[in-house]
């Protein structure tokens, strides 16, 4: 005689599967899942203290679901309830959570590395090149019926240095892609790169240089940071000033690591000749001078707005929860904190 059924685990999906669909359909084979599509933070928060999650083991959050439940912050994060020990987050920036107060309540956090790392690159790429030609002011005179207008002269890549802050997968992939148009790299991490040679052709590897040197001797800087407080306003007055003038700049990190302010007045006065953004620090906003100034090039937030990357983000989300469910561990566990096992 077979005894009673054992209950699934419970898993709160925040947020809507726009791809991945089957595969969230089949997460319901081994858990309880609950969807949360609209909301707000006080409501969710209320949810929590009721015990109306009390059962859910993994949290499974999109980035747009920050509209819904607002950061995971201390706060919030003291709301949940005490089952709840894994969240597995859809972006590979995870700035959304506060990683330190999960920690302390043994909460096991998740991101989506490499899934990005394609797509982010080939933005990085496009703003680039878009910078190295100041390609606005064309594309804005064809608009207006005056074929090339006052159109400047560009750049080309094989003549100069680019130096990429940050050499984890996206900065590896814009780099390799780079190679191919000629540019001498450069770059800095919190460490050189362990067998970075085995990634790139013969003459092609990126040199490890110190921060104030690769500010100093880059002709274009490329962002591919995490936001944390340590990058935090990273790049404001005084590293702009130690840069060679007519530095270009791109961004496809995070827009808080650039003091945006800074970034326009020396983008207004030509210390800066143009720059490539997809981020920015307080989005959807956008400083007014970069959005007047012909030498931005400028994207909305789309450098994972792929069907093919957001496929695979949603996927990879998924499969840490079905881990973490049931194996007791998230596939992609993110660095600050140490593999755990957890029963469930």
């Amino acid at each position: 005689m077979a005894g009673p059924a054992v209950p699934k685990p419970g898993v709160l999906m925040l947020g809507i599967v726009h791809h991945a669909k089957a595969e969230f359909e089949k997460l319901s084979d081994v858990a309880d899942v609950q969807q949360v599509t609209s909301g707000t933070r006080e409501e969710f928060i209320r949810d929590c203290d009721s015990g109306k999650y009390d059962k859910v083991v993994a949290i499974s959050r999109t980035y747009d679901s920050v509209q819904i439940t607002g950061r995971f912050d201390a706060e919030l994060i003291a709301h949940l309830p005490s089952s709840v020990k894994f969240i597995s987050h859809n972006g590979a920036g995870y700035d959304q959570i506060d990683v330190q107060p999960c920690t302390d309540k043994n909460i096991s956090v998740s991101n989506t590395p490499k899934a990005v790392d394609a797509a982010t690159a080939n933005t990085a790429i496009f703003l680039m090149l878009g910078a190295l030609r100041r390609a606005w002011i064309p594309q804005q005179a064809l608009r207006e019926g005056k074929w090339r207008g006052a159109s400047p002269l560009g750049r080309d890549p094989h003549h100069l240095t680019l130096g990429l802050l940050g050499m984890g997968g996206i900065g590896t992939a814009t780099a390799q892609r780079a190679a191919a148009l000629g540019f001498r790299l450069q770059y800095h991490n919190r460490k050189p790169v362990a067998d970075l040679e085995m990634k790139f052709a013969p003459g092609q590897v990126p040199n490890y240089v110190g921060f104030e040197e690769l500010l100093k001797t880059s002709d274009v800087i490329s962002v591919h940071l995490p936001l944390g407080p340590a990058t935090q306003g990273l790049i404001g007055t005084k590293e702009f000033s130690q840069m060679k003038d007519g530095v270009i700049i791109v961004n496809t990190a995070r827009g808080a690591i650039i003091d945006e302010e800074a970034l326009a007045d020396s983008l207004e006065s030509g210390k800066v000749w143009s720059v490539g953004l997809d981020v920015y620090a307080k989005e959807p906003e956008i400083n007014p001078k970069l959005m007047k100034h012909p030498g931005a090039v400028l994207l909305p937030h789309i450098g994972t707005a792929t069907i093919d990357t957001q496929k695979e983000m949603e996927v990879l989300v998924i499969d840490n929860v079905k881990s973490a469910v049931t194996q007791g561990k998230l596939l992609t566990q993110v660095s600050e904190q140490k593999p755990v096992v957890a029963k469930v």
